[in-house]
């Protein structure tokens, strides 16, 4: 069976669906790669690499040839429709914010698996893009931190003086808020961090990070803000607004704040208002990695800095934008084995025939048979028709 890795479309990805070694995974379960030409350039993948691990090169990918087609960003309807009936693609599908594609995929008889759809179970693991791209999203938001904040990082002694600390805050424990306490804390910085889930003082902790307990539950009554598949649950108005207010004086002390809560398929929750950055002082910066889903900081811009004046000088906010993208070779390294592993699932003697008992090839089905298959998609695409 034909299997093709494109070159990635939108300005400012660079990231790559399969890398050499995933092809020599996938050449092995007697697959045909087909790569198309500079798809791997900017994750530092030549065209020879791919040669050399077993694939063959095109200008350009014969879509209508195909019978999978691997890619990182969700396709556009265009793309979907020139697909053949019956053919297979996994990658990223954006399903909340990209109903018009999932309708052409579904028009077009396409079966679309979506890695943000993946259950987080056990044995799912390996095929968890939205983790391992978290991964490098939470390294590279310390990283433009650290740039932008105009003193150090780690406590400095010398003769001439003693430099204390910056002090980071991280918002969201997940898997992008673990590895940015990991990360703030191996250079050197003074690291707390808040989730509204109270389980995750351990993992925040066993990252070297303080925790800040709100005792959010016990102050409002509320239910637990444990959802399902690991992530938070979103807070009712009342509740939020309770934790922005109890979270307003950690956010003025903090030198740098990082945030990262999102979920899946829905507007990124707000954390912090332009009152509470105006209280931070000047030189202090935010990262948002929830910029390009609206952001958790009010008046980030996605793929900008802006800055907001205070006293003595101005706050940075930068939107991050494509954050894994920036770091590619990895980013595509851990994101080309999630595919392959997926794809793996659903091989056997060099057929790809996905198995819809399977749990995972079952929750990561996103259209199947000219049907939308998630239910959540589906009642989304109703509800804008």
């Amino acid at each position: 069976m034909q299997v093709g890795v494109r070159r990635e479309e939108r300005a400012g990805e660079r990231r790559v669906a399969a890398t050499p070694e995933t092809v020599r995974q996938l050449t092995g379960l007697g697959l045909a790669l087909l790569v198309e030409c500079g798809a791997g350039a900017e994750s530092g993948y030549d065209d020879a690499d791919y040669e050399a691990a077993g694939a063959a090169l095109t200008p350009e990918l014969p879509l209508k040839a195909l019978d999978v087609l691997l890619h990182v960003r969700p396709l556009t309807p265009e793309t979907a429709a020139a697909l053949r009936p019956g053919a297979v693609t996994i990658g990223f599908a954006s399903p909340a914010s990209e109903l018009p594609a999932v309708g052409a995929l579904a028009a077009a008889g396409v079966t679309s698996f979506a890695l943000e759809l993946v259950p987080r179970i056990s044995r799912a693991q390996s095929m968890d893009a939205l983790s391992s791209q978290s991964l490098v999203a939470g390294y590279r938001a310390v990283l433009e931190a650290a740039v932008r904040y105009p003193r150090f990082f780690p406590l400095y002694m010398t003769a001439a003086g003693t430099i204390p600390p910056a002090r980071v805050l991280v918002l969201g424990a997940g898997v992008a808020g673990l590895q940015a306490i990991g990360t703030a804390k191996r250079l050197g910085a003074r690291v707390s961090a808040n989730d509204i889930r109270a389980a995750s003082a351990d993992e925040v902790a066993s990252m070297g990070g303080t925790f800040i307990n709100l005792e959010l539950d016990t102050r409002t009554g509320g239910a637990s803000a444990e959802g399902s598949g690991g992530y938070a649950r979103e807070l009712g108005e009342d509740r939020a607004a309770r934790q922005r207010a109890l979270l307003a004086p950690h956010v003025a002390a903090a030198d740098v704040l990082i945030t990262t809560a999102a979920i899946p398929g829905r507007a990124a929750p707000l954390l912090v208002t332009a009152d509470m950055v105006a209280g931070m002082r000047a030189g202090s910066v935010v990262v948002d990695l929830a910029a390009e889903s609206g952001g958790n900081v009010e008046g980030v811009m996605a793929g900008r800095d802006v800055l907001v004046p205070v006293p003595g000088g101005a706050v940075t906010l930068v939107g991050m934008q494509d954050a894994a993208s920036a770091l590619a070779s990895d980013a595509s390294r851990l994101y080309a084995k999630n595919v392959a592993n997926l794809l793996a699932l659903m091989t056997s003697d060099g057929t790809v025939a996905p198995d819809f008992d399977d749990d995972v090839v079952a929750g990561a089905c996103l259209t199947h048979d000219g049907a939308v298959r998630h239910a959540g998609t589906a009642a989304a695409m109703e509800a804008h028709t």
